[in-house]
Formats: structure tokens, sequence, C-alpha cells
């Protein structure tokens, strides 16, 4: 199925099912310490995993490079997303999910977030720098919708 498809398939699944994110209590701790260590920068990742009629499974965390280096939104490398679309292919999993920080401030999708959840059609798990929180979101109908993280 190609990407748009796929795009089309995911929106599709956000607006009629109610799920949630599968992640381990490792690939938490891991991206809140990268979160942290990016500082003052927010800091970016790609979940892949499985995806089923109940949740999305995140078996493998990508940490990329925030190539914007700017505190108040992060750009992943075309090039890094290609790379993970085909390793997630050859291992037979998809992208299921976007991380991102917000260093200095909640844990809630800002304007940008909401204009990009358009575009990348994936739930997206925010970790906040000031409180530590970690959230995930999906775009539903044009309304964010805050969704389980549920530990695997």
């Amino acid at each position: 199925m190609d990407g748009l498809n796929n795009n089309y398939r995911r929106v599709c699944r956000i607006t009629i099912v109610k799920k949630s994110i599968i992640l381990s209590e490792i690939d938490k701790q891991k991206l809140a310490k990268y979160a942290e260590a990016e500082k003052p920068y927010e800091s970016c990742a790609i979940l892949v995993g499985d995806e089923s009629d109940e949740n999305w499974t995140v078996n493998k965390v990508f940490l990329t490079e925030n190539i914007s280096k700017s505190k108040v939104t992060f750009t992943i490398s075309p090039d890094k997303e290609f790379e993970v679309d085909q390793i997630s292919k050859e291992i037979n999993m998809e992208i299921v999910c976007i991380f991102h920080s917000h260093p200095e401030s909640e844990a809630r999708p800002s304007e940008t977030d909401k204009k990009f959840m358009r575009v990348n059609p994936f739930p997206w798990i925010i970790y906040s720098g000031i409180t530590g929180e970690m959230n995930c979101f999906v775009l539903e109908n044009e309304n964010v919708k805050q969704i389980p993280i549920t530990e695997s």
C-alpha cells in the first residue's frame, strides 16, 4: 500500500475507533531520558510497531535529531523519515507514533503541533520537560483527543 493510502487508512481508523498506545516502561524511560538530554531544544523520535483495531503497539524506538535546533518546534529530516519507514517495512512493521518533547511547557499539543498532526495522522506522544508527564494525542475531526498510554 502506498504512503497516501496508508495515511488515509490511519486517518479513518483514528476517527472511527478509540485506541490506546502500548509502550513499554523501558521505552518510556528511554524517551524521557533523551528529551532531558536534548534540552533546551525539543527532542523527537519515530515509534515503530504494529496496529490493531484496539491499539498501536510500539516495538522499536528510533531517536531522531531535531534538525531545527529549536526550543519550540521540531523537524525530522526527510532522509531519516524515509530510512525509518524502509526499516519498518523490512521488519514487517509500520510507523505507529511520533514523539517529541516540550522542554519548557506542558505535554499538550501546541497550535503548530495541531497543524502538523493533520499532515502526519499518527498518534503523537508529547513529553513535558517541566512536569515529566508524557501524554498521547490524536487529531479527530479537527479536535485534539487524548488517548491512553498503556504499559506493555
